[in-house]
């Protein structure tokens, strides 16, 4: 059985895991206030090319949306949110947990605009129901889809005349930032964003997530909010050695090319045989169309997502590539599918 259902099925890489061994039993403060956090943290500013910027490093995604949601948002605030996002489907309602709606437009790729925006703030237009102040996106969406330079400034710039916080959960933003069809920079995001995430979960880390957050409104008393919904991790300095490891070089981007060309192949190898897709991913999520006898078939071999029905015969689902995944299962699969497809 081989996994093709998320890209964090595997541990960490070998460089991180060694990082770990070598500093094990280096006396360190706790509480993100060890060397390797802050160096962690000068690393990411560097990269990102801004020192005026407050990082803070958090063990998973869920947690840095809902503590940045709930922190930046007053009681009667709201979420802006594409229908698909992964605050509105696959968090547990956790940003409602914290006393925040999430407000929903549907769209077809994952990803919002102006326009949709508009459609919220025109339904909310007084104290009789909640305000819209925080537009949620991810990149890359969870249809796999991404954001060109031009479309994020549309969008930072609307956010700005429109008085609203902009936020980009960036569990698979290395992803996005190695795709092909990518014209964004990272040295982009805090002049479009007045937060936004770098995951590492999702990219070769065990665990942890690098919050950056822009606005100057936002970051104060950060740490306390952090802590209040316990993700002040004692043993901080676990999150600070693999971020070094990460971004000391380019084993971040190296990560994410290799998804990304893993998922390229994959989604070749099977147009080849004429598979059809839901949507067109230049990521590492693809989501292929099968009958649902060829989907139980290779759910003999492999693990993946289920995604959606088409109808009653037919099922999209889900292929996740990630940092580790191997060629020759790649290849494998290619095959597997082929016999399917031919039979």
């Amino acid at each position: 059985m081989y996994s093709f259902k998320n890209d964090y099925s595997e541990g960490a890489h070998p460089n991180i895991l060694q990082a770990l061994v070598e500093t094990n039993l280096v006396q360190e403060s706790g509480y993100g206030e060890d060397q390797f956090t802050q160096k962690a943290i000068e690393l990411i500013k560097s990269h990102i090319g801004r020192q005026n910027v407050d990082v803070h490093l958090i063990p998973g995604g869920t947690q840095t949306n809902l503590i940045a949601s709930s922190s930046f948002l007053r009681p009667h605030e709201a979420v802006i949110s594409a229908d698909s996002g992964h605050i509105n489907v696959h968090e547990t309602g956790a940003i409602e947990a914290t006393g925040h709606k999430v407000l929903t437009v549907s769209t077809k790729d994952g990803k919002l605009t102006p326009e949709l925006i508009q459609e919220i703030l025109d339904i909310h237009t007084d104290e009789h129901m909640v305000k819209p102040k925080l537009v949620y996106i991810s990149n890359s969406t969870e249809l796999g889809t991404i954001y060109k330079k031009d479309e994020l400034v549309s969008l930072s710039e609307f956010c700005k005349e429109n008085d609203l916080i902009f936020y980009m959960d960036g569990a698979r933003i290395g992803s996005a930032l190695c795709s092909k069809e990518n014209d964004l920079k990272l040295t982009n995001l805090p002049d479009l964003f007045d937060a936004f995430y770098i995951g590492g979960t999702k990219n070769g880390a065990l665990i942890g997530e690098a919050l950056v957050i822009c606005n100057d409104t936002l970051k104060s008393d950060f740490r306390y909010f952090i802590k209040q919904k316990g993700a002040l991790l004692a043993k901080g300095r676990l999150l600070g050695i693999q971020f070094v490891e990460l971004f000391k070089d380019n084993l971040f981007f190296q990560l994410a090319e290799h998804a990304n060309q893993m998922a390229e192949k994959l989604a070749e190898g099977l147009k080849e045989i004429n598979v059809p897709f839901l949507a067109e991913s230049p990521t590492n999520q693809i989501f292929p169309i099968f009958t649902n006898e060829q989907v139980a078939e290779l759910q003999k071999n492999y693990a993946f997502e289920i995604w959606e029905k088409v109808d009653k015969n037919r099922t999209v689902i889900r292929f996740v590539t990630s940092w580790a995944t191997k060629e020759e299962a790649v290849e494998q699969l290619i095959t597997d599918v082929t016999k399917l497809v031919q039979k």
